[in-house]
């Protein structure tokens, strides 16, 4: 199974709240925040990392070189400057193995590192499902995406606006098999341009996705996001 991880945004809101460092390097727990992720990601048994940064960053890439090494996880990196998550993910699809199950997320999703590596276990274990999704219903998101449920989890749709008995909102990480690489081009080619569109056409073209809950998933978008971040992992480290 392949990771992918989205780093190219330009994290205007933290630079309009005085956040000189590019988002992916401001520092939780002590770590970049992109350092820690790929941590997190190699401890789930992440092999192979694709990331895709922005040209506008030079120093993101460059700390992502000097993280090079001849042992796993191997980083392949894409440095593009994208008008969105879902033209960075068709970025990142150019150079992964369409034939193999993989991972996406982005630089700025904080979680337990315990809950994400149950998701990807419980995905690789689960030959029925055409995808996880990672939700929670801790709603901090200015625009979140809610995910609508049967009883078992099971995704029947991905809302703008909740339904009486939504439970969920979407956390931002996919798990998926290779098929929804093709239902990407799709999306491409009808000119959607959003990842809600994306996760949309998985449901609409019968891909079996199931919800699977995480206690909470910080956005961290903004310095009050960080703060709570790193709240919450001083918690993390000390249960």
């Amino acid at each position: 199974m392949d990771f992918a991880i989205i780093a190219a945004g330009q994290g205007s809101r933290l630079k309009s709240e005085g956040q000189d460092l590019p988002k992916p390097l401001v520092r939780l727990g002590g770590r970049p925040m992109i350092g820690r992720l790929i941590d997190v990601l190699s401890l789930a048994g992440a092999r192979t990392i694709y990331i895709i940064v922005n040209e506008e960053m030079p120093e993101v890439a460059d700390y992502l070189r000097s993280r090079q090494t001849d042992s796993a996880p191997q980083l392949r990196l894409t440095v593009r400057s994208t008008a969105g998550s879902m033209e960075s993910f068709r970025e990142l699809a150019r150079s992964m193995d369409r034939t193999r199950p993989f991972c996406l997320l982005t630089v700025d999703s904080i979680f337990r590192p315990e809950e994400f590596r149950e998701f990807i276990a419980r995905f690789e274990a689960d030959p029925e499902a055409d995808g996880y999704m990672a939700v929670t219903s801790y709603v901090a998101d200015e625009k979140p995406l809610y995910v609508a449920t049967e009883p078992e989890n099971d995704i029947t749709g991905f809302l703008d606006h909740p339904l009486p008995d939504t439970r969920y909102i979407s956390g931002g990480i996919y798990a998926l098999r290779p098929e929804a690489f093709g239902l990407l081009d799709d999306c491409a080619a009808a000119g959607k341009t959003r990842m809600r569109d994306y996760q949309r056409s998985l449901v609409a073209a019968g891909m079996r996705l199931k919800a699977w809950p995480f206690s909470k998933i910080i956005d961290a978008d903004h310095s009050s996001d960080l703060r709570e971040a790193e709240i919450f992992l001083s918690k993390e480290n000390q249960s």
